[in-house]
């Protein structure tokens, strides 16, 4: 009998493991610290195992345009996925918005940056970070939202631009710029602004920072792709999308 039951245990063992699969994602920089947790519980429920790379999500799409072997696309955005769907790379209504992102002015020096921004109008730094309009959302909506201000014409000499949301958090970190613009989901902890100073933007200074999700051409046979969208979906993934600041 108990060589039976060691016997069954190997056999599904072994069926768990050939059912599980990898899936490819491409990940809006911003969304890093909520999709690694996000696959960590992934992985623990279905078995799959989602291998992910983070970047800008204008990168992301002339990489999928030149053949780049990715099977999800997690975009900052929801023009890109909409894009790729209409170019055939994308799965026809796989596409939905899986988060609606804040945009924070954010500085790590405490009380540098005032709850309403004017920090903008009073010019008193000497570098702010924004993202890249060309390749980040993100950077995008800073760019709408200080020409609605009427301030981007005074800023712009102290702009400097990072290549994504990710980069231009990093010129911020480490001093190389005294504030800038970045995702509120990158500054949060616990529901609270973690360190510094920090301004959440309205949300009618821009337009709304949908982000969507869609299953690319490439991973239309993989059950693993199939299953992270569904998962995506599911309370457990949208208590952690919650958790950083996003809306749903």
């Amino acid at each position: 009998m108990r060589r039976l039951l060691s016997v069954v245990l190997v056999s599904l063992a072994w069926l768990a493991q050939a059912q599980a699969a990898e899936v490819s994602v491409a990940v809006a920089a911003n969304f890093t610290a909520p999709m690694q947790k996000i696959a960590q519980a992934f992985e623990q429920d279905t078995g799959h195992k989602a291998v992910l790379s983070f970047g800008a999500t204008g990168a992301f799409y002339a990489q999928i345009r030149n053949g780049a072997p990715f099977q999800v696309l997690l975009a900052a955005d929801d023009e890109t996925p909409a894009k790729i769907e209409r170019e055939g790379m994308g799965v026809a209504g796989s596409r939905f918005t899986y988060a609606t992102g804040k945009l924070v002015l954010w500085s790590r020096q405490p009380a540098l940056v005032d709850d309403k921004g004017a920090i903008l109008r009073s010019g008193r730094f000497e570098r702010i970070a924004v993202a890249s309009p060309k390749l980040a959302p993100y950077g995008v909506a800073a760019i709408e939202t200080m020409t609605r201000m009427g301030v981007l014409a005074e800023v712009q000499p102290k702009m400097v631009q990072g290549d994504n949301i990710a980069q231009t958090y990093q010129f911020i970190a480490t001093g190389n710029a005294q504030l800038g613009f970045v995702a509120l989901s990158q500054v949060i902890s616990d529901g609270r602004i973690s360190q510094g100073s920090a301004w959440i933007v309205p949300g009618n200074l821009h337009a709304p920072i949908r982000q969507d999700a869609v299953l690319l051409t490439t991973g239309k046979d993989n059950p693993a792709a199939a299953a992270l969208l569904s998962f995506l979906k599911g309370e457990k993934a949208r208590a952690v999308i919650r958790s950083y600041g996003y809306e749903l």
